[in-house]
């Protein structure tokens, strides 16, 4: 098969969609990559790197031309002509967020088969994991950056010294991404509140940690009530393929202290906190209520080397089923990657993301047996 990697042209997305050593796998079972030129350069990659692995380096026209495209993120409105029935598309979708990427895959019949919802027997979401934790500690070191006076917010260390109180880190869910940014700010010695409704979850959290970080069953009340007392509030709730619920509402927002900071790292899938809107690295920012809001939809493009190895790492074994066996044949065996399929002959092929558009559900098993 023909895989093409097409560098990323979302804002300041820095990663690419394979390492020279995954080249270099797909080289040796048989397989032509063809990698942009340029596309590794914001993550430390050299084309040389990629050439020596067996890659050809190419144009954005040749490698999209590819019978696959692997990439990072959803396709972007100067990519939407490269779409085309037969192409297969592995990649970030978050079809629930961006409506209009969803409707472009539809009507040109691509099979779009999103890292995101690829999902394990135990739920787990092993493609999205890696960039979760990433995002989750990017989260609180971005908090922390922006606690510091001269973002006209309260001038907190998230540690604080002998003496002084830390500051005061509220996590509202306690997934992959929740659990690295409490994980994070503890060790960052802040005072630690992370709120899930899955008691088991808390439970295993409070094993893990030993009351450094302080665990709290979520509902309206108990989150109302955190987050008017914190510094740093970190959104991290996830419905997987869905829309994620907002949880934080504006009149909560409104009752934090003024000079707070709010992360919102589940903006790439809506935000769950009502104030927020999807921000880029180059203006991250905005306040509402005296609130100061980060909500980057790709926060982990900030650390591209580390992000890109540590998603190839997951990325890789399903992109081998795909090209050695094909999208129809992998899916009809593999119940983990099925999950992954979003589109396909024009049908959505996956049931959260069909209710958060709002549209119809196909049986996946039906689109790659006709």
């Amino acid at each position: 098969m023909i895989v093409g990697i097409p560098a990323e042209v979302k804002v300041a997305e820095c990663r690419v969609a394979i390492t020279p050593d995954g080249v270099r796998e797909l080289k040796a079972l048989g397989h032509q990559v063809l990698v942009e030129t340029g596309a590794g350069k914001g993550s430390s990659l050299s084309d040389a790197d990629f050439a020596v692995a067996g890659a050809t380096l190419v144009d954005a026209a040749t490698a999209w031309s590819a019978e696959l495209v692997c990439k990072v993120k959803e396709p972007q409105e100067s990519e939407l002509a490269y779409l085309r029935p037969g192409l297969v598309l592995f990649t970030y979708l978050h079809l629930a967020a961006y409506p209009g990427v969803a409707k472009a895959l539809l009507g040109s019949e691509t099979t779009g088969v999103a890292y995101e919802t690829v999902q394990l027997p135990t739920g787990d979401l092993p493609l999205l994991a890696p960039m979760s934790e990433v995002a989750g500690r990017i989260a609180t070191q971005v908090g922390a950056h922006f606690l510091e006076a001269s973002h006209g917010t309260r001038g907190i260390l998230l540690g604080g010294v002998p003496g002084v109180r830390p500051a005061r880190v509220v996590v509202i869910g306690a997934g992959n991404v929740g659990w690295s940014a409490a994980w994070i700010a503890q060790g960052m010695e802040a005072e630690v509140l992370l709120l899930d409704r899955d008691i088991a979850r808390l439970r295993w959290v409070d094993q893990i940690h030993q009351g450094r970080i302080m665990t709290l069953a979520s509902n309206r009340g108990s989150i109302e009530r955190a987050i008017a007392e914190a510094d740093l509030v970190i959104g991290a709730v996830l419905v997987a393929g869905g829309r994620a619920p907002v949880v934080i509402t504006e009149e909560m927002v409104a009752g934090m202290r003024p000079g707070a900071v709010i992360v919102d790292v589940a903006v790439d899938q809506g935000g769950c906190i009502e104030t927020t809107h999807e921000t880029t690295h180059e203006d991250p920012t905005y306040f509402v209520h005296g609130v100061l809001h980060y909500a980057v939809g790709n926060m982990p493009a900030a650390v591209p080397h580390t992000s890109t190895y540590a998603l190839t790492n997951a990325t890789f074994p399903y992109l081998v089923e795909l090209v050695e066996q094909g999208v129809e044949a992998a899916v009809a065996a593999d119940p983990v990657l099925r999950g992954g399929l979003n589109t396909m002959h024009g049908s959505c092929a996956n049931a959260a993301v069909a209710e958060a558009l709002g549209i119809e559900f196909v049986d996946p098993l039906k689109l790659v047996s006709a």
